[in-house]
């Protein structure tokens, strides 16, 4: 697969070695929303769903629009293997972008932000990660006309909340439904896109560090001379290389 602005992405493959899986989706992120200059605050705050989004966007200006998913059935321990179009994904991810969701349940009023990454990131590491995203992303509760904080908000609301913040954000949850071709029986298994795209990026990039390392030794080129070389120059130079 080719890929424009080899040295920039390649770029981000190095950033993204050593780190953590949320450090490598942060590198992705910012690599597919150059819009925002690489403000981490801001990529950070917008919504899990845009983010996914964006990553699949990213995924589709890469590696193109089709994805092989291979999974294990969780009844009879089959390989299931199938294919995802990213840009259908994308389409189905978008939200209705309301920064803020009201909810009314049972004399409960209560006024939310659809949790950011930051916020689930900083709920995963609390002893009761669901008490503290509502505690971080519960703007205003009332019942009967009087203040509550977030902490007092009874079952039922905290499910319509949830079920609130999945209609504002489909994408904040990307779970697949697959049917086993072997049992019948259904697997539903999350789609981590930031997973899936860092192993593709990783292949490349070791991949590109071949071709340069080939191209270098046949001709002393640098590494920012062969990566300027277009694509189709650096394929055909390497013809000639493994012609010798």
């Amino acid at each position: 697969m080719v890929i424009a602005r080899a040295a920039e992405f390649l770029a981000t493959w190095e950033a993204g070695v050593a780190q953590a899986p949320d450090g490598r989706a942060l590198l992705l992120h910012r690599a597919a929303r150059p819009d925002l200059g690489g403000d981490q605050r801001t990529l950070l705050e917008l919504p899990v769903g845009e983010r996914e989004a964006d990553l699949f966007a990213l995924r589709r200006a890469l590696f193109g629009e089709r994805m092989q998913v291979r999974l294990e059935c969780g009844a009879c321990g089959a390989d299931m293997e199938f294919e995802l179009d990213a840009g259908e994904f994308t389409r189905t991810l978008v939200g209705r972008g309301e920064p803020l969701v009201r909810i009314a349940e049972d004399g409960w009023e209560v006024e939310f932000r659809v949790p950011g990454v930051a916020d689930l990131t900083a709920a995963a590491g609390a002893a009761d990660p669901r008490r503290a995203l509502l505690t971080r992303c519960v703007t205003a509760a009332v019942h009967d006309g009087r203040p509550v904080c977030a902490d007092a908000l009874p079952a039922a609301v905290q499910r319509r909340i949830a079920e609130a913040a999945q209609d504002a954000d489909p994408g904040g949850d990307v779970t697949l439904a697959i049917a086993c071709p072997e049992c019948g029986e259904g697997t539903r298994a999350e789609l981590d896109i930031a997973s899936y795209l860092w192993t593709e990026l990783d292949a490349w990039a070791r991949d590109l560090l071949l071709d340069v390392h080939l191209l270098a030794t046949a001709y002393g080129w640098s590494e920012p001379e062969i990566l300027a070389l277009s694509p189709l120059r650096r394929r055909y130079y390497l013809e000639l290389c493994a012609d010798v």
